[in-house]
């Protein structure tokens, strides 16, 4: 389940990430003056056409292989902060130096400051934004196998996902907020019509009409188009490893695990990633559901909500055994993952109590979205987790191993091939062509005369036992 909450959340963003590029690239293309293209960019039929494009060269990049994805990655995240951090020193400025507009407002440290909101009317709704919005962090996490250094790389990059997340969400909020204001004036963040797209309200007010302005205006809509393809791509990358880890221990069928023999991605799972979500965002656009894709984007907060909690319990069940054997084991494998994951379920539970209001989501002539009478949000959140939950009882009746613990023995180890001359052990993966270097814990698949060794401590460990010799023969 906790699977399908990855892949069922990331489905669904796809949707609205390629809406994103899919109108910003006619965006970026009027700001260069060809004619006609700012037009285009209000247009349904050609936002999805460029938003299926985008889907289409995400998913051929994430085929081609992670080293290509990786480099395109520095290119668009690069150019993403640089542009936002400018945008947000642009705009503080502006209001220190008092040129910005009259309903502008000054940060103060007030600002930051939890304990004078009230929790069920600010602070929880706030949370369930903040999940989606941190999102995305663990995608290093999730190609772990496949960074130079699997034993730091992947941790080191989380964490500095985190805090590049932070800084960069603080200073462009606080920045926005203190130029716009929260009024419902010009463009403020309380007027209706800045609320589908607040740079595009600012970013002409912020820059004026000079030539630098226009410049700075179509670095700007540039940053909003890499964010979008950047996301797609970090959106694609995780759920296809994903799928290849749930296929390979038969949680899933076992296509998604085949690996290509040349770029060493995932297949199934990457095209097949790819064409779902394709096919989603076109049927949901066909029928016109505009206001109903909007409460499935609502509705992704509590599918993380659902997966990242559910993975602090199961961190905390998992190394149960040894949450006393030292002090850090206590905090790391038990206080914190079963703090995080209490915070996470609070948080569903009140998310989906809210999200259940008939007046939660309302379409533009101020109806309520509802089906069965209860708030759409919480109705195709809790339908697509169901979902998720009738093809895991049907997979467990067609092959149950999974379910049995035949396929994934509970174990904390991995056991590798034990370093030879001129050889360091790694994961080989499937029909990859490599040799199968992740040995069976009965060391089944071990070959004669070699040893194994923990994959996380790097301990030795005694290999299979020779097979005694036969007895002579007799005369």
């Amino acid at each position: 389940m906790g699977g399908w909450g990855i892949i069922v959340a990331d489905v669904i963003v796809m949707a609205n990430l390629a809406q994103i590029a899919g109108s910003y690239t006619f965006t970026l293309l009027g700001q260069f003056g060809v004619p006609g293209m700012s037009d285009l960019s209000s247009s349904t039929f050609w936002s999805t056409v460029a938003g299926l494009l985008w889907i289409a060269l995400m998913t051929w990049i994430c085929y081609r292989g992670i080293e290509i994805s990786a480099r395109l990655q520095y290119f668009l995240l690069s150019i993403e902060v640089i542009i936002l951090i400018a945008f947000a020193a642009f705009a503080l400025v502006r209001v220190y130096s008092g040129n910005a507009e009259s309903y502008s407002l000054v940060p103060t440290l007030d600002w930051f400051n939890p304990f004078t909101l009230d929790f069920t009317k600010v602070i929880a709704p706030a949370m369930l934004t903040a999940i989606f919005i941190y999102w995305g962090w663990d995608t290093a996490v999730s190609v772990n196998e496949e960074t130079a250094d699997p034993a730091k790389t992947p941790g080191r990059a989380a964490i500095i996902s985190t805090l590049l997340l932070l800084v960069t969400y603080a200073l462009v909020a606080v920045a926005v907020v203190a130029f716009a204001g929260i009024g419902t004036k010009g463009v403020g963040l309380g007027n209706p019509n800045n609320a589908s797209d607040v740079f595009s309200a600012i970013g002409p007010q912020l820059f004026g009409n000079s030539v630098i302005g226009h410049i700075l205006l179509l670095l700007l809509a540039a940053s909003i188009l890499t964010s979008a393809s950047a996301s797609t791509q970090t959106t694609i990358l995780p759920t296809a490893r994903t799928a290849l880890s749930m296929a390979v221990y038969k949680a899933i069928p076992a296509k998604f695990a085949r690996i290509h023999p040349k770029y060493l991605t995932p297949t199934w799972s990457t095209i097949g990633m790819g064409i779902v979500s394709a096919a989603f965002y076109l049927l949901f656009t066909l029928i016109g559901a505009d206001t109903l894709l909007r409460a499935l984007v609502g509705s992704i907060g509590l599918m993380i909500a659902f997966y990242y909690g559910l993975t602090g319990f199961a961190c905390v069940w998992f190394y149960r055994k040894t949450l006393t054997s030292s002090f850090r084991h206590f905090i790391m494998r038990g206080l914190f993952p079963f703090v995080g994951g209490a915070i996470l379920l609070l948080v569903f539970v009140y998310g989906l109590q809210q999200f259940a209001l008939p007046e939660w989501i309302q379409d533009n002539k101020g109806h309520n979205v509802t089906i069965f009478g209860i708030g759409a949000t919480a109705v195709v959140g809790v339908l697509g987790l169901l979902i998720g939950a009738v093809l895991m009882f049907l997979w467990f009746l067609r092959q149950p191993e999974f379910f049995q613990g035949k396929t994934l023995p509970r174990r904390s180890d991995d056991l590798v091939l034990s370093p030879g001359e001129g050889r360091v052990p790694t994961f080989g993966l499937p029909d990859s062509g490599r040799m199968p270097e992740l040995i069976a814990p009965d060391l089944s698949n071990l070959p004669p005369g070699q040893s194994v060794m923990d994959a996380v401590t790097g301990e030795e460990l005694p290999g299979a036992p020779s097979a005694p010799p036969l007895p002579p023969a007799e005369k």
